[in-house]
């Protein structure tokens, strides 16, 4: 199975750590076969960092109602899917990175046995500094989602990366965990 299903709490930096993968892919030649799965949202683009399809739930209601979708779910008030377009790059030998939900991965695991997770988090005080500095939630609502952390534990055959270091630094621990699992050489220039 050619899934990478990334998992991780608000504030690990999840979506930093894949736009360098990104820009990294970009700067090369002969980029690897991987691919980012875009995800459906029905938030504004302004509200992420993160390139996405926003839609409105009338919309994402009627794309879920004719099966556009392979994998969706609900968190923190909003729908995420990813379109059955998006997951069919692996019938072309690549692989494909989805940003999912930790809630919905034993779903995701159903759907598509043998995919690989990617769990990146980040020590309890830097996601709480990240999520204050953000602003987009008061300090109940954050200490509500640093709460749920204990409730998820990765598997022993899962990748974990643990972004507290510098970017620089975690991009290239990413990297080593892609190449170690997948094979794919992802030189940075």
């Amino acid at each position: 199975m050619r899934l990478i299903y990334i998992v991780g709490p608000s504030g690990a930096g999840k979506d930093s750590l894949l736009n360098g993968l990104r820009q990294d892919l970009a700067s090369m030649d002969n980029p690897p076969p991987l691919y980012f799965a875009q995800r459906t949202i029905t938030r504004s683009h302004h509200q992420s960092n993160e390139h996405h399809e926003s839609v409105d739930e009338s919309i994402f209601e009627s794309l879920l109602n004719n099966d556009a979708f392979a994998l969706n779910w609900l968190a923190n008030g909003l729908h995420y899917g990813i379109r059955h377009t998006e997951m069919a790059q692996m019938s072309e030998g690549k692989w494909v990175m989805v940003n999912g939900s930790r809630a919905y991965l034993e779903e995701a695991k159903l759907r598509f046995p043998g995919l690989t997770v990617l769990h990146i988090t980040a020590p309890v005080e830097i996601l709480r500094t990240r999520l204050l500095s953000r602003g987009r939630e008061d300090e109940q609502a954050i200490e509500a989602r640093l709460n749920r952390l204990q409730s998820f534990a990765p598997e022993p055959q899962d990748l974990c990366l643990s972004n507290e270091g510098s970017l620089a630094e975690s991009q290239a621990i990413l990297r080593n965990l892609l190449h170690q699992r997948t094979g794919i050489s992802i030189n940075k220039l």
